[in-house]
């Protein structure tokens, strides 16, 4: 926590007090958001399965001055017309996650939450420059190890001046981040201090939600992952065993005894590989997609799955391809019919040589449409092609190609 008032948990622990309300910040890099989000929005829902009010900021004018990468590159600064429409996408995708996750049917509706775009206040930052830009010292500002760019002391400055212009405005009194936000939380509970002269607001970091090798997801990189039921799923299906139990904890709503009784489990003979796996998947994309989406990428993880006895139409396959979820190529029509699977898995980029298409052939490996490809001679035909504009090609559970033809 930020503040030194020494009731600190009381906002949220004493019934008698009013419902507090909690701001998190997204920044719209891109239509979708990204895994490192997740974690935020969990939070938000749990101060809204406890009563409390959640306000989610779309950070558009954050984004519309830069935001710093901690990459080698710095991230493009994005168009009027392109941040727009991110900004409008991450506002509906928020809306609906808590929406959907509230414990009150009529969330939303009855202002447990509500989603917000600090372009529609950033404008009264600048003229607020002289003002807020008197407190925060170069000396606090320069305490990161890497410096800091101009856009970056721009946006610390920014994202500050939005808590203390809901502080003031939406009645928040706290601002929840990743544990690399605490110096942002720190500036604007810093400005309400010393602006407002008012005690009450606080931070709350948690730690970053990380890749089992210890590094961040990377907001440009992960982002494909939320269009797609069928990815996200799959994505968490496959998580190690030695991440899972944190996962479970992290981003589910399962009781410490549930997750408790799956870890223990996963240490008998009896266990069934890849149990908590499941239970993870279908807890976070329930989160994330709804129940709708859930059986969605269910259906597709059965459909996709090699020697599945499911049978494979046209709608079912352009759905899992949808968002990215599965590459495709699209090949003639002349093409395709009559070539082996050997070099159509080698011209789509399936495999990289023939050799290899071959080896994995012989060790029964290469599917057509979930059937194994048994013989090396064996080539496309007209029947193998569903609804005569599409197959797919797979090798083993994971590398798949939609092979799309007209």
């Amino acid at each position: 926590m930020s503040s030194k008032s020494s009731n600190k948990g009381a906002p949220c622990s004493d019934p008698n007090l009013p419902p507090i309300r909690v701001y998190c910040g997204f920044d719209p890099i891109a239509e979708s958001l990204y895994l490192g989000n997740l974690l935020g929005i969990v939070v938000l829902s749990w101060f809204l399965r406890c009563g409390h009010k959640a306000v989610a900021v779309v950070r558009g004018a954050t984004n519309g001055v830069g935001v710093p990468s901690g990459k080698s590159l710095k991230r493009a600064k994005l168009d009027p017309q392109t941040l727009a429409r991110n900004t409008k996408a991450i506002g509906e995708t928020v809306s609906q996650i808590l929406g959907r996750n509230a414990i009150n049917p009529s969330a939303g509706l009855d202002g447990s939450f509500v989603v917000l775009d600090n372009c529609d206040w950033s404008f009264k930052f600048w003229g607020s420059l002289k003002e807020v830009g008197g407190f925060p010292t170069v000396g606090r500002m320069l305490e990161s190890e890497e410096g800091m760019s101009y856009t970056k002391f721009s946006n610390l400055l920014l994202q500050g001046y939005d808590f203390l212009y809901l502080f003031e405005n939406e009645g928040v009194n706290v601002q929840i981040g990743g544990s690399d936000q605490w110096g942002n939380i720190t500036t604007g509970t810093d400005l309400i201090r010393r602006i407002l002269q008012a005690d009450g607001a606080y931070g709350l970091t948690f730690p970053l939600l990380l890749k089992n090798d210890g590094t961040k997801f990377q907001k440009s990189e992960e982002g494909a992952l939320w269009l797609s039921p069928y990815k996200f799923y799959q994505h968490f299906f496959s998580v190690s065993d030695a991440d899972v139990v944190r996962f479970l904890k992290a981003l589910t709503f399962l009781s410490m005894e549930e997750i408790g009784e799956l870890e223990r489990k996963m240490q008998r003979p009896e266990y069934v590989p890849n149990t908590a796996q499941r239970r993870l998947a279908e807890e976070v994309t329930r989160f994330v997609h709804g129940e709708e989406g859930l059986e969605e990428a269910i259906k597709a993880t059965e459909a996709l799955r090699p020697g599945a006895e499911t049978i494979l139409d046209k709608e079912t396959i352009e759905r899992i391809a949808a968002g990215d979820a599965v590459p495709f190529y699209s090949l003639p029509y002349n093409q395709v019919l009559g070539c082996t699977i050997v070099d159509l898995s080698v011209s789509t980029g399936l495999l990289n040589t023939k050799s290899a298409a071959r080896r994995l052939l012989k060790q029964g490996g290469l599917y057509l449409n979930n059937t194994r490809v048994d013989a090396e001679t064996k080539r496309v035909e007209a029947q193998d092609i569903v609804d005569g504009k599409i197959l797919l090609l797979s090798v083993g559970r994971k590398n798949k190609m939609v092979v799309r033809v007209y």
